[in-house]
């Protein structure tokens, strides 16, 4: 027998790893080429070849020196190589101008990783989560590993930029942290400096009001996933009691090797506390330390950067294809998800009537805003151009006009 905690995971498994799933029965059966998997979020570009090549350096160390062998593959404090995170806190400062040092980090096992440790930290039983809507849905279960619950803010609905005077309407007692994920996943919106600022003025609004710290926990894997003119934002700036989470899975092209970090600023209230807690969570929920090869490896390539060009394209391929068949998308400023309009109310029934013409989406309810469905564009370039003539029938369903 399970636990009614993992009952009720179970119940709202993730919609997105479900299409995935789905999405390698139907390329076993019509073929890879023509099934056109817009579901998951997994990287399209390689790698670097600098990784490649610092992988290969360090092993070729550890073969040449049995103490380079044990260091590399042996355990080390649980928040991580002092070097490694003085590598990453020098990074941070030349590009951003901020003051860290190593022991403001700490390495994680991806941006997952982190933000459990974060929120293993900061969040007691009933605790409540402010996120903005649309959201990455795993949210919900990460405040939940802590008996925490998500309150969501409903977002413009033209601009999907967050609607504060809900924002602020929704701060209580019981809240302790609000989540920002910029540029977004789903929407590929960017939060402007100006909203930054507000959303900073309302926290310490409230905090004096409730008399307790409201931290802004920010979800950084998309940072340098930016187009249009748009700069990449450090958001510790803004607000003194900002935690980031962040992971080299999309700068780096590296997901499944799940090597992230968390920065907690001086400036941040109780911020030793929060590190020696960040410390002792990585180690009780049995992530004991970021993996040690893959730690060794990034910080060898700090200046390294994926493919944005690559990204770019496929998005303006998609955004323009698809608004000329005469569907409704927000133009996304960063990440690689496009966020599409249902024709219909129900955006489950648009998703399923995809799945005719082989176009694999992912259902708006599933990022806590339904009547959307988002699209991943990290797919191919010939996914995506041979994709719109699926699309056009698909339109032509709606009795969509072409523009």
């Amino acid at each position: 027998m399970v636990s009614k905690k993992i009952e009720k995971a179970l119940q709202g498994n993730s919609a997105i790893r479900a299409m995935f799933v789905e999405g390698k029965e139907l390329k076993e059966k019509y073929g890879e080429d023509k099934v056109f998997d817009f579901s998951l979020g997994n990287p399209a570009t390689p790698a670097p070849a600098a990784l490649n090549q610092a992988i290969r350096t360090l092993l070729d160390e550890a073969d040449s020196s049995p103490q380079a062998a044990m260091e590399l593959h042996g355990y080390m404090e649980n928040v991580g190589y002092k070097e490694v995170r003085q590598a990453v806190a020098d990074n941070l400062n030349k590009r951003f101008g901020t003051k860290f040092d190593a022991h403001n980090l700490v390495m994680t096992v991806g941006a997952a990783g982190g933000l459990n440790i974060i929120f293993k930290t900061i969040l007691d039983p009933g605790d409540e989560v402010i996120v903005f809507a649309p959201f990455f849905g795993e949210y919900r279960q990460y405040a939940a590993n802590f008996d925490a619950s998500i309150v969501a803010v409903n977002p413009n609905p033209e601009t999907f930029q967050p609607d504060l005077a809900d924002f602020e309407a929704k701060i209580t007692a019981k809240t302790k942290a609000l989540i920002i994920n910029t540029p977004n996943n789903p929407t590929g919106v960017i939060y402007k400096p100006e909203t930054m600022e507000q959303i900073a003025e309302i926290l310490t609004r409230k905090e004096k009001e409730f008399g307790h710290d409201i931290y802004l926990v920010s979800d950084e894997p998309y940072r340098e996933l930016v187009y249009d003119g748009n700069k990449e934002d450090f958001l510790t700036k803004y607000y003194k009691n900002t935690i980031v989470g962040y992971s080299f899975s999309k700068s780096l092209s590296l997901p499944g090797e799940r090597i992230g970090y968390v920065v907690v600023p001086d400036e941040a209230a109780d911020a030793e506390l929060l590190l020696k807690g960040l410390e002792i969570s990585n180690r009780v929920l049995g992530f004991v330390n970021a993996p040690s090869l893959q730690q060794k490896a990034v910080a060898a390539c700090l200046e390294e950067k994926t493919d944005v060009a690559f990204y770019d394209e496929n998005r303006k391929m998609l955004y323009e294809g698809l608004t000329a068949l005469g569907f409704t998308c927000i133009k996304p400023e960063g990440a690689f998800y496009l966020w599409l309009k249902s024709p219909v109310e129900n955006e489950e029934a648009f998703v399923e009537e995809g799945k005719k013409y082989n176009i694999l989406m992912v259902k708006g309810s599933a990022f806590g805003c339904g009547g959307f469905v988002r699209l991943a564009y990290c797919v191919s370039h010939e996914t995506v151009k041979n994709s719109l003539p699926a699309f056009a029938k698909l339109a032509a369903v709606y009795g969509l006009s072409a523009k």
